[in-house]
């Protein structure tokens, strides 16, 4: 298992690299716009890269419903950060987006990732991906970003359909011109998901790690944790290290973490027991 991101590669045989997050938003369901200053988001990327982030992942607009952000105000909020962040910082940087514009912008100021939670929705992101060398995820959703989605059917399983729209995805952006090292999967817990189904698919994470490309794991302090546990979102940081020693064990090998020092210990515990192995 082999991955790029810029000019860089990765051997993720054992090891799983950790994504901080950084949100540049007003409404973030989990810090509540703490960062949404520039100056506060560069601190808080200090302490991340400190903790041991791998990649930084900014983004301007939450993935859950809430007032419209429109292209030119998300182009405002992202494009300054990723140029602060390159400047600053020698990890990769991915743009947090589903508009292929903002992804465009996004790499011209030095992001090597895009990380689409729409399934690649705009035409335009991967053709714009693959002109500019970046790496994309392929996330799975059932209908699309900020729409309310509270009882999604699957009636062949969710595990199943999850798996084909990823497959589908993933040659989508085979065919677009991107290689196999360039393109990350993930499959969207809580994104179009009851939470008994996003727990399912956590547990199913090997069989989408099969399907032979990095599969990125984004559990961290969300909601499914806290409707299993009864858990406040400020009370969930063990609840997320849990899910993340499962997801890397059965298979994950990025971790989107808001927690980063604790989320880098597990992936460092678990690589050292699959390398024993």
């Amino acid at each position: 298992m082999r991955l790029a991101l810029g000019s860089r590669r990765y051997d993720l045989t054992t090891r799983a690299l950790v994504m901080g997050i950084l949100n540049r938003t007003t409404d973030s369901f989990f810090d509540r716009g703490a960062y949404f200053d520039l100056d506060d988001l560069l601190r808080h990327a200090e302490r991340l890269v400190a903790d041991g982030a791998d990649i930084l992942d900014v983004g301007g607009v939450k993935a859950g419903p809430g007032p419209e952000v429109s292209e030119p105000e998300e182009l405002d909020r992202v494009v300054p950060a990723v140029e602060a962040l390159v400047s600053r910082f020698d990890l990769p940087v991915s743009v947090d987006t589903w508009r292929a514009e903002v992804a465009r912008h996004g790499f011209a100021a030095g992001a090597v990732m895009g990380n689409d939670i729409s399934g690649f929705a705009d035409p335009q992101y991967l053709p714009v991906a693959a002109a500019a060398g970046a790496t994309v995820v392929a996330t799975h959703i059932r209908l699309a970003p900020r729409v309310p989605d509270p009882e999604p059917p699957y009636p062949g399983g969710v595990v199943p359909a999850v798996r084909d729209f990823l497959t589908e995805r993933a040659r989508r952006a085979e065919e677009a011109g991107l290689p196999p090292e360039r393109i990350v999967i993930d499959a969207g817990l809580d994104l179009g998901k009851t939470w008994q189904q996003s727990v399912e698919l956590l547990r199913a994470s090997a069989q989408l790690a099969v399907l032979g490309y990095p599969l990125l794991l984004s559990a961290s302090n969300k909601t499914f944790l806290g409707r299993l546990l009864g858990l406040e979102v400020d009370q969930r940081r063990h609840a997320s290290m849990a899910a993340t020693a499962l997801g890397v064990s059965r298979g994950c090998r990025i971790v989107r973490a808001h927690d980063v020092r604790g989320a880098r210990r597990v992936c460092d515990v678990v690589a050292a027991v699959l390398e024993a192995a």
